[in-house]
Formats: structure tokens, sequence, C-alpha cells
């Protein structure tokens, strides 16, 4: 048999304890986070010839280049890992050495509880890259609207709520051409009606009624220094936000093309309807991966993505309680999905509303999304894409019979109407749309 390892990782040096079969310590060392320390920590493994390697994350630099050595990867949860130490310490100390040992041991003893890593295609990474960036960027985006909009507050209201996002691309030429109640003092209803125009303006409010607007909120009395100085923050902030989203929106691009050369690509597609964007099923491309292994079970999915319920129960006690420990971005894809499908799938309605009768939005949005990761797990284990006709769930509820003497006869025509209104055709690739995402 052979040996175990257990890796505490930092962001400077990675401590590791290699030990035997039986439990006895064979290596007990620290490595530093450059090449040379990467080079000799995996130098190390090898000769020792260790067969499984417990590390407390899942992907980074360090498991790319065991995985690029030929060893065996165990990612553990943190949570895992705490509870574990006070089998071997009653004290509540903790040290990273320390860390090290209890990761060594549960690769050594417990092995089996758990599974190893099993690592995606390049194509999936890739995306995977691309879906996280451009949410680290959206996020950005927020806190840089939310700044614009704390600065617009504090001297000068009116152009928030003009239009419908202080982000859109209207709302930024707005600010880049009136940047100060002084900048707007000349603006009338023929000049507002120009600019309207050269941004296409499609909102339902006419120049007097968005200059109504303006105009009636109030102005701060600042001198002229300051007006100045916040008038060049607004110009600032405007810039880097319509900077950012020209980021955004060609990263929406890469995704689109990424998820339709992905093999996998199509599954995730047909799950939406033509005016759904391709982002939700970029997400839950990336989140999930391309490895079948990884998900054995359809109920696998549903606890790594947040839906299915944690049950406590103790005596007379029983409880189903929130998952916290999942997949996050992996949860809010999913959710997405369940959101959507249920304003047109009747499936999705009905089973939405029967469980909105007992527990509020999220937990109804829960209990369709554990539905659909039934659906999404069999269509990505049989790598078919979604066909509405072959799902057995929407055939039995759009199925209309008509009670006769001889028994239930099914309405034909009713059937087929309720079939035509329920069949959510996957769109064409090149006319979905990729701007619709958080």
């Amino acid at each position: 048999m052979g040996n175990y390892a257990g890796v505490d990782w930092a962001s400077e040096k990675h401590d590791v304890l290699v030990a035997g079969a039986a439990g006895e310590r064979l290596l007990s060392a620290t490595f530093a986070h450059d090449e040379q320390g990467l080079r000799s920590l995996c130098r190390a493994l090898v000769r020792l010839e260790v067969e499984l390697v417990a590390i407390e994350r899942p992907d980074g630099l360090l498991v790319e280049r065991l995985l690029d050595a030929g060893l065996r990867i165990l990612p553990l949860h943190p949570n895992q890992v705490a509870a574990t130490r006070d089998r071997f310490r009653v004290s509540g100390g903790k040290s990273d050495r320390f860390d090290a040992f209890v990761l060594c041991e549960l690769a050594r003893t417990d092995h089996h509880r758990f599974r190893v890593l099993e690592p995606d295609s390049d194509q999936t990474k890739a995306l995977r890259a691309l879906t996280r960036a451009r949410e680290d960027l959206v996020g950005t985006r927020t806190a840089l609207s939310n700044q614009l909009r704390a600065e617009l507050a504090r001297f000068w209201p009116g152009p928030l709520g003009l239009f419908t996002d202080l982000h859109s691309r209207i709302s930024l030429a707005f600010l880049e051409r009136y940047p100060s109640p002084a900048d707007a003092r000349g603006l009338g209803a023929a000049r507002l009606q120009g600019f309207l125009v050269r941004e296409h303006y499609t909102g339902r409010q006419k120049p007097a009624q968005l200059l109504a607007k303006l105009r009636r909120a109030p102005e701060a009395r600042i001198g002229e220094l300051e007006l100045a100085t916040r008038r060049q923050l607004v110009l600032s902030l405007a810039a880097t936000l319509k900077a950012l989203n020209g980021q955004i929106k060609q990263l929406e691009r890469q995704i689109a093309t990424a998820i339709r050369e992905h093999p996998d690509g199509q599954i995730f597609l047909s799950l939406f309807r033509k005016p759904n964007s391709v982002i939700c099923a970029a997400e839950l491309l990336a989140e999930i991966g391309d490895c079948r292994a990884r998900y054995p079970t359809r109920d696998t999915l549903a606890a790594d993505a947040g839906q299915a319920a944690v049950a406590i129960e103790s005596g007379k006690r029983k409880a189903a309680c929130f998952r916290w420990a999942c997949n996050k971005r992996l949860r809010g894809a999913i959710c997405t999905l369940a959101d959507t499908t249920r304003h047109h799938n009747p499936w999705a309605q009905d089973l939405y509303a029967s469980a909105r009768r007992k527990h509020d939005h999220p937990r109804a949005i829960r209990t369709l999304g554990r539905a659909w990761c039934r659906i999404v797990w069999r269509c990505w284990q049989d790598r078919v894409p979604y066909d509405p006709a072959r799902h057995r769930a929407l055939q039995q509820h759009i199925t209309v019979t008509i009670p006769t003497p001889s028994g239930p006869v099914v309405d034909h025509p009713a059937t087929q109407y309720m079939h035509a209104g329920a069949v959510a055709t996957a769109a064409n690739p090149r006319e979905q749309e990729v701007t619709a995402g958080p």
C-alpha cells in the first residue's frame, strides 16, 4: 500500500506531513510557495510514493501542480477538518503543522468517506475562469455604482432614478454631458430630446417628464471649489463604469462563444428559452464541470447546489434546515434556472405553486431547483439536451383526460394545445441574448 500526505496550504508556505499506511511519520517539512519550493514538494511526494494528498481546497495553483505531478487529491472542506481536530487534541490548540497531521490522518484512515478530486477538461476550466471573472467585474460595477449614487446624493440627486440603472449606457452618457447642476442649467426639452434620440432611448417617459423630474430634485448649497471637485469625481466614476461595462460585454461575448464550442454546451443551453441569456447556462456548465464521476447520483448534485435541505433529527425533534455548505455559484445558477422556468413551464408553475402554499418564496424556489437538479443530472449523465417530449413529469402534467363511464379518455386536442405551450424550444444560439445576467 502507498503512503498518505496532508498539506496545509498558505499564501507563502505549505506545511506537509507524510505518513505510511500504519501511521508512521515519513516526512514533516515546510515548503515555500515559489517555483523551487513547489518543485521540491512535488518531487518529495512522488519519491515517497504518496497515494493520496489531502488538502483544504479543490483548485488553485498548488492543486494544479500536484495534479500535474500525477498525484491524487482529496479536497476536504475546512469544516470537516475543524470538526476532526478534537479527535487528536483536546486542548483546543491549533498550528499549521498540526493541521497537516490532521489532514494526513483523514487521508489515511477516512479516505473512503470522501471523494477524490476529478479534474475537468481545459475547455471547462477556461469557461469557469470567464464566468467567475465576469461575476467579479459585475460585483465591482455594483460597488462603483453605489459609490456614484452616494456621490450624486451629496450634491445633485437629480440624475438618480432618471433612467432605469445608474450604470446603464444612457445614464453614464447623461452624466458625462451633465455631471453637475451647473452643466444642466441650460438643458431644455428640445436639447434633452436630441440627447435621447442620439442615445436611442427606449423608455416610455417623454422629455418633458424627465426634465420635470430633474428639476424637482434639490440642489446643495456648496462652494465653487467643492462643486468642481465633486463634478470631477462624477466624471471619473462614470468613465470607470463605462470601461467596466465594455469589459463585461467583451467577457459575455467570449462566454457565449466558449459555451457553444463546448461539447456539453448544448445540454445546458437547451434548458433555457430564447429570451434567456447564455450566461446562466455557462455558469451551470462551469460549476458542474464535465467529469461525470464528480456527481455519481442526482442527490449529490442537489446537495452541492444547495437545493437539498439538511435533515436534523434528535429524539422527537425533526427539522429540515438551510444548507450553508455548498457551491454558492452553482446554487445561484440553479435558483436562476428555477425562477425563470416557473413563469412559462407548466409543471414548474404547478410545483412552485404547491410549494408556495406552505413555504416562502426562497424555499419554494429551492424545491423547484431540486427538481431541476434531477433533470440536469440526467441530461448531463446521458449527454443529451433537454427534450420536453421525453420529460415524463411534464407529459403527465399536460395530458388532459375526460371522465367517461368506461374510464378516463385522453382529450387529444386539449393535450396538444397544452403541449404547444409547454415546449420550451431552445433558441438559435446566434439569436440568444448574452446581456441578461446579474
